[in-house]
């Protein structure tokens, strides 16, 4: 058994502790420690069997995702695959979104932290936006997420926001525009992880259809 090691992250994005990798103490007999945080990615755990030749799946248990996979999956095409899974196990977890009124509190929250002098009018989830994560209207102070994004984990949710708060400021993609939108420290692991989880939407859409 190997598990992918990662670093974790707090709330504010400073590194956590980092999972052990499990291979040695497990020979012991010793279960490996899994700590995480409250709005980090979850633990993921792959799981390869010689035996298994062309099946690949993944699931949710004791609290990370478990990935089994054929065991001559190697390098770039073993890590594609256990990213896609990824994302489709997060994507069928069943949401905890908050509420408009829970986004509008956040939002605000993070306009004072990161963006200061910006006050979003209202911040709410729609179901019309299905070719982006989240747009805004500079003139009228109006955040809109799609529904889309109720699955992830609050540390992406964070980044988003964040985004579409420096869009308050500059509706352009410029380097003006990144300075501010970049102060969140896990934007760019956002991006990465929304790439995944938008190919686990995606899969989910082609096999329902």
């Amino acid at each position: 058994m190997e598990v992918l090691q990662q670093a974790l992250f707090d709330a504010d994005g400073r590194p956590g502790e980092v999972a052990e990798h499990p291979t040695a103490k497990e020979a012991a007999g010793v279960p490996p420690r899994r700590t995480m945080g409250k709005t980090g990615p979850p633990d993921v755990e792959v799981r390869t069997s010689k035996r298994r030749r062309k099946s690949a799946t993944a699931y949710w248990g004791e609290g990370r995702i478990v990935v089994l996979l054929p065991g001559h999956l190697r390098g770039a095409e073993r890590q594609e695959m256990v990213d896609w899974l990824v994302a489709r196990v997060m994507a069928r977890r069943p949401a905890a979104a908050a509420s408009d009124e829970a986004l509008q509190r956040r939002a605000v929250e993070l306009a004072g932290r990161y963006v200061p002098g910006v006050v979003p009018v209202s911040v709410r989830w729609v179901t019309n936006q299905h070719k982006r994560w989240a747009s805004c209207t500079a003139d009228s102070g109006e955040i809109r997420l799609s529904h889309r994004l109720k699955g992830v984990p609050s540390w992406v949710l964070d980044a988003v926001l964040v985004h579409e708060l420096a869009h308050l400021v500059h509706p352009d993609h410029s380097p003006r525009f990144y300075a501010i939108a970049d102060r969140h420290p896990r934007q760019k692991d956002a991006s990465t992880f929304l790439e995944g989880y938008a190919l686990g939407l995606d899969a989910e859409t082609t096999v329902g259809h």
